[in-house]
């Protein structure tokens, strides 16, 4: 994974301005559990060091005068949460650039733990519950297999804070388990939350950068933040 070139391409985008108001907290979850292999690792870390420093996407982070608070975190088992960034406020591009550069550098913290989705989603709301005070709240979780150990997304909703939080997912659509073959149906019934929340599918990790692009884009564009209904990929 390089950013070597992600100074360059950051450059050509103009700082917020002085305008100190966020409007929104994006908390980056990414899946570790077992179903992830090395090689499946390093593809997903490169495609969210990728992903941020791709010009469209710098260009949605400051395409409004009030900076995007930026967090990311490892999920896998009930208790194997790791923050990879804690809660950064994207207001000019080097902020960018550091959270780029902090995943890059990251180390996986689990590789053999299930998939407690549920659990993530607690955690990402407790994490939330500290975030700069934002507008919007949003949590981007990503995953390559359907919950498999502990309490469902179902119940962390309703035992956690998620009544003003958007819960969006990008699904990696591998299907190389019997329990993957069903994550797309999985993600639109039990994980997507909120007002405009939508999925974003992945063909397998080769395509996990276009698919965190294109999602980044889509969650950072000012006039998608506070969609009043749900989305249309919310199923």
């Amino acid at each position: 994974m390089k950013v070597a070139c992600a100074a360059t391409l950051i450059v050509a985008f103009a700082p917020c301005a002085q305008a100190s108001e966020c409007r929104l907290a994006l908390l980056l979850a990414m899946d570790v559990s077992s179903s992830v292999d090395v090689a499946e690792d390093q593809l997903q870390r490169g495609g969210i060091v990728a992903a941020l420093t791709a010009p469209e996407v710098q260009a949605a982070f400051f395409a409004s005068d009030h900076p995007v608070a930026l967090g990311i975190y490892e999920w896998s088992g009930r208790y194997n949460q790791e923050i990879l960034l804690d809660w950064t406020m994207i207001d000019n591009p080097s902020a960018l650039l550091f959270a780029a550069e902090t995943v890059a550098n990251s180390k996986r913290s689990h590789n053999d733990f299930p998939t407690a989705m549920g659990y993530a989603l607690g955690y990402g709301a407790e994490m939330l519950n500290r975030a700069p005070a934002c507008l919007y709240k949003t949590i981007d979780i990503a995953g390559d297999g359907q919950n498999n150990e502990g309490f469902r997304p179902a119940a962390a909703y309703r035992e956690f804070a998620f009544r003003d939080v958007t819960v969006n997912g990008l699904v990696v659509n591998a299907a190389d388990f019997e329990a993957e073959t069903g994550l797309i149906a999985f993600y639109q019934r039990e994980v997507l939350h909120g007002p405009g929340a939508f999925l974003e599918i992945a063909q397998g990790f080769e395509d996990y950068e276009r698919a965190m692009r294109r999602k980044l884009e889509r969650e950072l564009t000012p006039h998608v933040i506070g969609q009043s209904e749900r989305s249309e990929d919310a199923g």
